[in-house]
Parts: C-alpha cells; structure tokens; sequence
C-alpha cells in the first residue's frame, strides 16, 4: 500500500510514518515528488491497517497498490525515475546512446571501437566480457581481461561502462570495472540474480526476456527494486514469434506502455530486435519516436570477423552516419542527445 502525505509535509513526518512502518516489520520506501511524498510499504497489509496511520494529521490517505509490481508501478511514484551514472542521467529529456561490440574481443579493436562511439557523440561503451551463447562451443568472452580492456577504453574516451552479470559468484568482480550491469534477456527470470544486483549500489539494465510480456519484465525489475536498488533501467530487445525475417520481432509498442505503467527508464536495443545491420538504422529512429530513453547498439570495426553477431553490428562508418540522423531527429523533437 501506499501513504500518501499532505504537501508540506516536514522530514519529521516522514521520519514518524517510516518509523511505524518499521514497528510492523514492513519495508518501506520513500518517494519524493515535487508536491507531495509518497511512501510506500510493502508487506502484509493487514498489519498495516492496524497500524491506523490514517489519523496522523500529515497523512493525507492510505491507497492499496494494486498492481503486483508495487514499486515499478505510477501508483508508487508518479514522476519518472531518473538513473544517474556520474554527471549523466537516464529518464530526462536526453536520449543516451550505447554502443560497441557485442563481445569484447581484442584490445585493439575495443579501442578502435571506443573512440568511434565518443567521436560520434556517445556517451556509453557497450561489451561483453561474458557472453552466454545457445552454444557450448562458441566464443564465450574474455572474462576479467575483458573488463580490464573495457576499464581502458573508459579511462581513454571518458565513456561510461555497461557489461554483462551471468553468474552471481562474478557479481563483485564486474561491480569492480562496470558503470551500468547489464542483465541480459536469458536472464531475465533469474531470480536469485536479480536478487543480487538489488543488494548493489550500482545502476542495473534489465533486457527483456526472449518471450516475456511487459507485466513480466516490471516483475523482474521488483525484485531488483525490492532489495533496495532504485537504479532500475529496462530494455526493449525484441520478442520471438513466427516471423523469420528478423532475428526477433521489435516491440516499440513496449516504450509507451512501460513509461503508461512505470515510472523506470526504457531503452531499445534495435540490433537483437532484427539481427541484420540494414534494419538496425531505421528501428533507433522509430525507437527514439517512440520515446526512448537510450539506444544499445551493436557495432564492430569489421562485423565480417567478429566473433559473436557480427551480422547485426553496424560498420564504424554506417554507426557515424546513423548518429548524424539521430541527432536531428532527437533535435526535431525537443530532446537532447
């Protein structure tokens, strides 16, 4: 359930209703909006209606959530969330962009890679220093060498981070080097993973599941919520269904339905959506239509020798070439990159 205080409610107040929250074995989160706080308690709430919070005078009433994502749902906070990763945010006006190779494969070529995307005007390194494959013989990442690579291509360029968590026993080593932790879309129902990234004070990214619906990703995101980390992103990666053609089907319609039922960020990765580089393109300009808070895409500085899917990762060229259009649609509709 959710209290909501009257405006102006002091500290004092908020301190007082947590602090009975707390009494009844509840958990508690406070969220501040620009007019009122809402504070949330989850738990049974039978115990709450015993609590009868509802006669002190800041409350001003007491809602049941009824959705079963309590605190990634607009009943719990109404404002967007906005992720912050060092002087950057994700969940404002601005539309962030991830990109680099799938996997991290040489030094050389993550370098190469690194340079391209900041000299293009991205602000987020992308890489797999773990990759999971269908594949028990395929190319499985460089581990800590990975890392250490990506953690050089950040102290060169100035971008931020964002790799791969497989394993809960890795989560310590990738916290070490990673700005953002990527969740990928096999792990998405991983409970005990999820778990373990909410323990974190890190930024999360949580693709969505090769055949999971909205409600299910939002489920997800609560676990990591509910263990206390808010730094919540969610990711659009394409669904399977009969088509074919493409490696998935692209669910834009996803973006406005989360940002309608959540207040987390969303972004899009286009590149697993389709699978082939020539629909890459036209799939970040829809998904920044739609409301996208971020593009992950995928880019090598020669897609015929990478290692891991290289036939939908776009050129160093075609990726500057597609910046050029982004920006101006970005600046078409009033946001910034």
């Amino acid at each position: 359930m959710i209290i909501v205080l009257k405006p102006g409610s002091t500290q004092s107040d908020i301190d007082y209703v947590s602090e009975k929250l707390h009494e009844k074995g509840l958990k508690v989160h406070v969220s501040k909006g620009e007019e009122r706080t809402i504070i949330g308690a989850i738990g049974d709430e039978r115990i709450l209606r015993e609590a009868s919070l509802a006669a002190y005078p800041a409350v001003e009433k007491i809602l049941p959530i009824l959705k079963p994502f309590k605190l990634a749902s607009r009943d719990f906070q109404r404002e967007n969330s906005r992720v912050q990763i060092g002087d950057l945010t994700i969940g404002d006006d601005e539309v962030r962009i991830m990109a680099g190779p799938c996997s991290v494969e040489t030094r050389e070529g993550l370098l190469q890679v690194a340079r391209a995307v900041k000299a293009a005007g991205g602000t987020f390194l992308r890489g797999g220093a773990f990759k999971p494959r269908s594949s028990p013989y395929a190319f499985q990442g460089l581990g800590e060498e990975g890392l250490k690579y990506l953690a050089e291509a950040r102290e060169e360029t100035g971008l931020y981070v964002i790799t791969e968590l497989m394993d809960p026993r890795d989560t310590e080593l990738v916290y070490r080097y990673a700005d953002i932790i990527q969740i990928g879309a096999r792990n998405m129902s991983n409970f005990t993973l999820l778990k373990e990234v909410g323990r974190v004070d890190k930024p999360v990214l949580l693709k969505r599941g090769l055949s999971a619906t909205v409600k299910e990703l939002l489920m997800s995101a609560e676990y990591i919520l509910h263990e206390g980390n808010r730094k919540v992103i969610l990711c659009e990666r394409g669904v399977r269904t009969f088509e074919t053609e493409t490696r998935n089907t692209l669910d834009l319609s996803a973006v406005p339905l989360v940002k309608d039922m959540s207040h987390l960020p969303i972004v899009v990765d286009p590149s697993h959506g389709v699978g082939r580089s020539d629909l890459v393109s036209p799939m970040c300009l829809a998904a920044v239509a739609a409301g996208a808070d971020g593009l992950l895409i995928e880019i090598h500085e020669n897609p015929e020798e990478a290692l891991c899917d290289g036939p939908q990762s776009l050129r160093l060229s075609e990726f500057a070439e597609l910046m050029v259009r982004v920006k101006s649609l970005i600046e078409a509709l009033g946001r910034k990159l």
